[in-house]
């Protein structure tokens, strides 16, 4: 593991962090022979007790706080239990309880393999833990393996999709309190889980063979032993060591193999195979005995003395599925020396070849080199041109102007220029084509060049070409050039070809059988994401019976890939890379095999696999989760039953609200509240260029418009429909419907108003269908105008397009003129007339739906757009957000049921990017109350949108990502205040989680209420304001 999940508040000292590289450097990564974990010195155990304890009272201090997390924050339960439910026979999650996804993808890797999950399940403590503990390994294991098996069992039965592991890490913390602790290599607590395990299996082991030697099964699970053998001073040693989890350095190395080698061989060996007594120091590592289980851990970081703190590797580190240990056996001690001679003679050959080739690609002796079959191949046309020599003069075009330019004209000359100029450069140049020449033009009147005043020879070649030249010449330099030409191909061929087997040779080198017998396949995956003092931990982890890679990034279990793994583990993309490497041995299938029955042979799988005890435990927090389940289906079917009461009662009341009104005989004035004609539909929802609100505004500017006609209408009898546009301020829709209208007269004067409503309802379509097919500045979006426009660009089915116009001229507003309300009338008679099988109401409903959502959407990026240039970021993260959300379900229907993406999802990652400005300023300060505001501006607001921006895995966002996070790590290991990094150590693992579940978020912000007019002029001049977003800069 690395050492960067928990940083604890003392991180920030220089000290802290050399006492770190001191303790890391000093701890012993093997034990000596036959040393077991109860053997270890306590004071050792002390030492790394209190290494530890932070990285542990950090994660819980964090569980705790988690309750207080409001529903701003992406990592909170989901509180409707389905949600949490575990589908079929998933794996489970485990929750992240506070900066614990380290602990989740260790316990996960080993939970994993049976053998260890078999091991833990069935483990039982020693009879005498019912006494008092006799010393603080028993007071400390014994209660840890306990809540490790529940863990487990749950893990194994559990109805619930993921489970919280806090009551192990509570018994981890207790155990580990100590008031001097400091922060330390999470890969510590690896080394310490197995210490712990270790010691329980110890005594359970003593306790059953009395007098006999115990045999650990975590020993035997996970460690193994090596020879050193070496020259110290000139004299020759061999010793048997025992290890665990096998340490690797990574920088400097391209693969798996390469770090081996380099792992077996310390300082300088030649004497190792020399009868010499030579003073040199050096030692060669051989196995003897393999665990079944063998982890590599990968070095990932280092300390960089100009910056005082660690810095993470990020260089790419390719490894093997399958890894074959036979080189590194003790037993083929020889034949590995004669390859690796073999290997090491073959590469000095191939740095040779290299740097001869090179010699070959990069021909030169100046900065800029060439290939030199290139190089050859240019002299060879350059030879063979033939010069075409031509006068300057001759060449220009007179009717164009300099540089090949048509279509403009030169400015004539001042008359200073024409009186300065030889009249030689005037002919047909002073005069542009478009213009007949003055009197003064007729004349040569010459243009002034300063740049090309000094004449060209007449015989210079328009192309580089050899000036003379004879046949015979030419013939014998082609020759020459031809032939050293071939003879430089064949020798660049030559010399790839003896690379290209060398390579070959190289990695078939240990390829025969006799090298493959200790095959070790992959089975986990450990991979840290960010930097050297935090980050993030998940596991890929492989499934025998699937055959497939399953991910594990704590609740969220999913199906993953090999190529998935490769680019998240090799390292080089993204600051992800593997720091932990687990292999099975692939000749021990009982590791990952299931457990079969005794008497009937089956495979246990589920709560078969569990003792009774465990049974019993699960069983009781199934049926606490059944329960949960029960309760909220219980108060959900009662808020449903509410609703539906409700929506009776306003139904009804409705219902005689209607028949009261209908059995008025009084006169009722026209408003949006009375109802319909016999001849007329039922009142529809508000005009749908208008915002729909709960408030009901919509209605308020109907009966605005309404009071409006009337008015207009009662001022200007005598002026026509065209007249009153400019008197009554009206949506497009209806100074489109009343401009038809009135272009219609003479019709309506000669033929009625059926033919006058065909007349104008044709007019005003073939007007939106142009609009529809016009192609306009991006500032002015007709859909927003017109919701025909917007069907007809998504191709709304014809009957939907009919009814939507039709419903526009049966307006009720109409009615403010004798001819408006005939073919208003008209048109109502119309809609009577469309049957219900004609009709997908429930489809125009959809229809219509998408187009309020459409302008929702326009007015929150309007919004956010507008506060975005007045450098409210705040406020206009959330518009732009949802804006982003809205649209992108938008464009899943069509490509112009929204608007530009691209632009939207720019301005959302610029948003993000300038409050991480903000807030690293403010935490910059210093000052108590910036710093309070700096942080939760982050944690409030940009943390929880960093999953919107991970989840699409889009280049540009996951580089926003990467700004921020970067921004913050740059302040680990800077000298600061205590109580700022205790602040910055709180906040870190939040800012580096990757994980992309987002269950909860805050509500859509209030929407302002614009007209369409008030709308179209916003949308108009910001996207005027903004421009186009150059593409370099999205």
């Amino acid at each position: 593991m690395t050492h960067g999940e928990e940083p604890g508040p003392e991180t920030h000292k220089d000290s802290a962090v050399l006492t770190y590289l001191e303790g890391l450097l000093m701890h012993p990564v093997v034990a000596g022979p036959g040393a077991t974990a109860s053997g270890r010195s306590e004071a050792a155990h002390s030492n790394q007790e209190q290494a530890i304890s932070r990285v542990l009272e950090a994660s819980i201090a964090e569980n705790k706080a988690s309750l207080k997390r409001t529903h701003t924050e992406v990592w909170s339960d989901s509180p409707n239990p389905h949600d949490r439910k575990r589908i079929d026979n998933c794996p489970v999650g485990l929750k992240n309880v506070g900066n614990t996804c380290w602990f989740s993808a260790v316990i996960q890797s080993l939970f994993n393999l049976l053998e260890f999950q078999r091991l833990v399940l069935n483990y039982s403590p020693p009879a005498r833990v019912h006494d008092l503990p006799r010393n603080q390994k028993e007071h400390r294991n014994l209660p840890f393996m306990q809540e490790l098996r529940n863990l487990f069992s749950l893990m194994v039965g559990s109805k619930r999709k993921y489970v919280d592991p806090s009551r192990a890490v509570e018994i981890l913390k207790d155990a580990f309190k100590s008031s001097e602790s400091q922060q330390q290599d999470v890969s510590e607590f690896t080394h310490k889980l197995l210490d712990w395990l270790e010691d329980a299996f110890q005594m359970k082991a003593e306790e059953d063979r009395e007098g006999e030697k115990p045999k650990n099964p975590m020993v035997e699970l996970f460690y193994g032993r090596f020879l050193a053998v070496g020259v110290h001073e000139g004299k020759k040693f061999e010793n048997t060591e025992m290890f665990g989890q096998y340490p690797l350095q990574v920088n400097g190395f391209k693969d798996l193999h390469e770090c081996l080698e380099a792992a077996m061989i310390e300082g300088e060996i030649e004497s190792l195979h020399s009868a010499e007594n030579s003073a040199r120091s050096g030692q060669e590592h051989w196995f003897t005995e393999l665990p079944p289980v063998l982890t590599f851990e990968l070095s990932r970081f280092e300390f960089n003395q100009a910056l005082g703190r660690p810095e993470k590797i990020h260089n790419k580190l390719e490894f093997p599925s399958m890894l074959y240990m036979d080189r590194y056996m003790d037993r083929n001690r020889e034949i590995t020396r004669i390859k690796r001679e073999e290997i090491r003679r073959l590469k000095e050959h191939l740095t040779l070849l290299q740097q001869r080739l090179e010699r070959y690609l990069s021909y030169g002796s100046g900065p800029k080199r060439f290939p030199l079959a290139d190089v050859l191949q240019y002299a060879m046309e350059f030879a063979s041109s033939k010069p075409v020599c031509t006068s300057p003069v001759e060449d220009i075009d007179t009717s164009a102007p300099p540089g090949g330019t048509t279509g403009q004209q030169l400015p004539p000359p001042s008359s200073a220029e024409q009186d300065s100029l030889p009249p030689l450069e005037s002919s047909g140049l002073a005069s542009g084509p478009a213009t007949a020449p003055s009197a003064a033009q007729q004349q040569r009147v010459p243009i002034h060049k300063p740049f090309t005043q000094s004449r060209l020879p007449p015989d210079l070649p328009m192309h580089p070409a050899p000036r003379h030249i004879t046949e015979e010449e030419l013939r014998v330099l082609e020759g020459c050039l031809h032939r050293w030409r071939s003879e430089v191909e064949n020798d660049t061929r030559d010399l790839q070809g003896s690379i290209t087997r060398i390579h070959r040779t190289i990695e078939l080198m240990y390829s025969d059988k006799s090298m493959m017998q200790v095959p070790y396949r992959l089975h986990a995956v450990l991979v840290h994401e960010g930097q050297a003092n935090a980050g993030h931990y998940w596991a890929y982890i492989y499934d025998p019976h699937q055959r497939c890679w399953m991910k594990y990034n704590d609740i969220s279990v999913t199906k993953s890939s090999w190529e998935e793994l490769v680019r998240d583990s090799f390292g080089g993309y993204r600051n992800a890379s593997a720091y932990c490497l687990m292999y099975i041995n692939d000749k021990k299938p009982f590791l990952t095999e299931e457990e079969f029955d005794k008497e009937t042979g089956q495979i246990l799988s589920g709560m078969d696999k569990l003792p009774p005890d465990l049974k019993q435990y699960v069983k009781e927090d199934n049926e606490q989760f059944d329960k949960e389940i029960e309760e909220w289906d219980i108060m959900q079917a009662r808020k449903a039953q509410q609703e539906k009461l409700a929506l009776a009662a306003a139904a009804a009341a409705a219902s005689a609200a209607s028949s009261t009104s209908t059995s008025s005989s009084s006169p009722q004035p026209m408003s949006i509240e009375s109802s319909p004609p016999d001849n007329a539909v039922p009142q529809q929802d508000p005009e749908y260029m208008e915002q729909p609100s709960p408030t009901n505004d919509s209605k308020h500017l109907q009966e605005d418009t309404e009071r409006a006609i009337s008015r207009a209408a009662a001022e200007q009898e005598e002026r026509s429909p065209e007249a009153l546009l400019n008197a009554a301020m009206m949506t497009p829709d209806m100074q489109g419907v009343i401009m038809a209208i009135g272009k219609s007269s003479s019709v309506y004067e000669k033929n009625g108003p059926e033919a006058a409503f065909f007349k104008a309802i044709k007019m005003e379509y073939g007007r939106l269908l142009r609009f529809a097919q016009e192609d306009t500045p991006v500032e002015n979006d007709y859909r927003l105008q017109h919701i025909i426009v917007y069907f007809i660009q998504n191709q709304a089915p014809k009957k939907i397009l009919e009814r939507t116009l039709l419903t526009q001229f049966a307006d009720r507003n109409l009615a403010f003129d004798e001819r408006c309300k005939s073919i208003m009338n008209v048109a109502r008679a119309k809609l009577d007339l469309i049957k219900p099988e004609e009709v997908n109401m429930d489809e125009y409903e959809i229809w219509h739906q998408d187009y309020r959502n459409f302008r929702e959407t326009t007015i929150l990026m309007v919004t956010g757009l507008e506060l975005f240039q007045k450098t409210n970021y705040v406020e206009a993260l959330m518009y732009l957000i949802y804006a982003y959300q809205y649209n992108k379900e938008l464009l899943l229907k069509g490509l112009y049921r929204g608007h530009d993406e691209e632009l939207l999802g720019h301005y959302r990652r610029e948003c993000l990017l300038k409050l991480n400005e903000q807030a690293a300023a403010m935490f910059e300060s210093g000052e108590e109350p910036e710093v309070t505001t700096g942080l939760g501006i982050m944690n409030e607001l940009v943390v929880p949108c960093i999953p919107l921006l991970l989840v699409h895995d889009a280049e540009r966002d996951l580089l926003a990502v990467e700004d921020m996070r970067n921004r913050w790590c740059s302040y680990l290991g800077q000298e600061m205040e205590s109580n700022l990094q205790e602040k910055l150590t709180d906040f870190l693992p939040k800012l580096l989680d990757c994980s992309t579940e987002i269950k909860s978020f805050h509500d859509p912000p209030k929407l302002p209420t614009y007209s369409t007019l008030e709308l179209c002029e916003r949308f108009s001049r910001i996207m005027a304001a903004l421009g186009r977003v150059p593409t370099e800069g999205r």
